[in-house]
């Protein structure tokens, strides 16, 4: 698993990460967009801790400088 995911590019799923935890637990949504939240959260919180997106992956992205894209796989 080779990190696919730039230094600017994790500081902002922190904060989106962060953002959308406190939509979760702020904003009066129903239980549903709460849960949504906190998943999409959860999720951009752990692709910036680990420095790989796997959608990127999937599409053949890289944000890392000097970092080859990785082929696309169909």
């Amino acid at each position: 698993m080779t990190s696919n995911v730039a230094n600017i590019d994790r500081v902002i799923r922190v904060l989106i990460g962060l953002a959308l935890f406190a939509v979760g637990i702020f904003a009066p949504l129903g239980p549903a967009l709460q849960v949504g939240a906190f998943v999409l959260g959860t999720i951009a919180l752990g692709t910036a801790a680990v420095g790989f997106c796997p959608l990127y992956r999937l599409f053949g992205v890289s944000t890392r400088r000097g970092a080859p894209a990785p082929p696309a796989r169909v």
